[in-house]
């Protein structure tokens, strides 16, 4: 009987328009912030940041980026994973050759880069639309990877061909580098995937989100009432690749310290970023925390079960693994095509009407 609208009176139209117009939610909210930013950063460890909340947070921030693109705007991309290699060898390059201004100011340029390298490979959208522009960002994808590896400037002339982060700071706190604490690293990711999502939410709700579900909805009738295609369309491949950027950025510098573009930005991760968007729901900034949430923790779950429990050999659970996600994935578009949000969406409206059944 708490989530009600009952007594929730609004005197102003921005409190009519507000995200979350029922007080619950806005409860709800702070206290997943509080928890987030309050209690977690003071009981993580090396394992949980590593294994589960750095992973959610960075590919959130993807999994925003592809939505904004897919999702709001309607425009199909398959090389997300290319463009998160943008991101990382652009911090990369940045660190190594700036390291005295800020670790954050690197990735917010990384990202910066990503989106006009985005805006180029977003040109065939002007020409081409559905099947032929997931070909030609497929194009983009295999082209990048690609650039990364045949070019060794990139990769500053290294005989291994990988890229390390070296160790950068922000007050006195570690941020990249071996000597990273978990702490260090949750509240940097953490801090930026609130700031990129509230930066969504507001697009999204705004003029130029209204924009981009025109087109996304019929691009010709979009252009009728006069809504400019380029414009909306190379602002949706901008933005969309300034967050992967960023996401890629964070991946390389913060996560994973050091990448090989074949092994850490491949196809399977544009596949696997895509996945959480269909999964989460279309048109959703909800929808991509829960679809990142629900491809990171469920793999670390089945392994500990399968390994840690069940006593099974590692290369058998993963092969088992795979076969029960992609079976869950299957069977969940099957059941509800529209994603974990609508799932929510529907919970939160039986809330609403509880007990009466319709």
């Amino acid at each position: 009987m708490f989530y009600r609208e009952a007594g929730d009176f609004k005197t102003t139209y921005s409190e009519d328009s507000q995200t979350f117009p029922i007080k619950f939610d806005r409860i709800r909210y702070y206290a997943v912030l509080a928890v987030a930013f309050g209690v977690i950063p003071f009981f993580i460890n090396d394992y949980w940041a590593n294994a589960v909340f750095v992973p959610f947070l960075i590919y959130s921030i993807a999994a925003i980026g592809l939505n904004i693109l897919v999702g709001y705007c309607g425009q199909v991309s398959l090389g997300t994973g290319g463009f998160m290699a943008v991101g990382a060898y652009a911090v990369y390059k940045l660190m190594t050759a700036f390291p005295e201004v800020s670790i954050l100011i690197h990735v917010l340029l990384a990202g910066g880069i990503t989106a006009l390298v985005g805006v180029l490979f977003g040109l065939p959208s002007l020409r081409i639309k559905g099947f032929y522009l997931a070909v030609a960002t497929l194009a983009a994808q295999f082209f990048l990877v690609w650039l990364f590896n045949k070019v060794p400037w990139f990769y500053n002339y290294s005989a291994s061909g990988q890229i390390s982060a070296p160790e950068r700071d922000i007050l006195g706190i570690i941020i990249t580098g071996p000597n990273t604490t978990a702490s260090a690293k949750y509240l940097f990711c953490a801090v930026i995937l609130l700031a990129l999502a509230w930066l969504a939410r507001n697009l999204t709700r705004g003029a130029v989100g209204r924009k981009w579900m025109a087109i996304r909805d019929m691009d010709i009738a979009a252009e009728i009432i006069g809504v400019n295609p380029l414009a909306a369309k190379l602002s949706a491949f901008a933005i969309s690749s300034f967050f992967i950027g960023v996401a890629g950025a964070l991946f390389f510098a913060v996560y994973l310290g050091a990448a090989e573009v074949g092994e850490s930005f491949g196809i399977q991760k544009s596949f696997l970023i895509l996945f959480m968007v269909i999964i989460g729901g279309l048109g959703s900034i909800f929808g991509s925390l829960a679809g990142a949430a629900f491809l990171v923790l469920l793999p670390v779950f089945l392994k500990n079960v399968l390994v840690g429990m069940l006593g099974w050999p590692t290369d058998l659970a993963a092969h088992i693994e795979l076969m029960i996600i992609g079976g869950l994935i299957i069977t969940f578009l099957i059941a509800e095509p529209h994603g974990i949000a609508q799932l929510w969406r529907l919970a939160k409206e039986k809330l609403r009407l509880w007990p009466f059944p319709h």
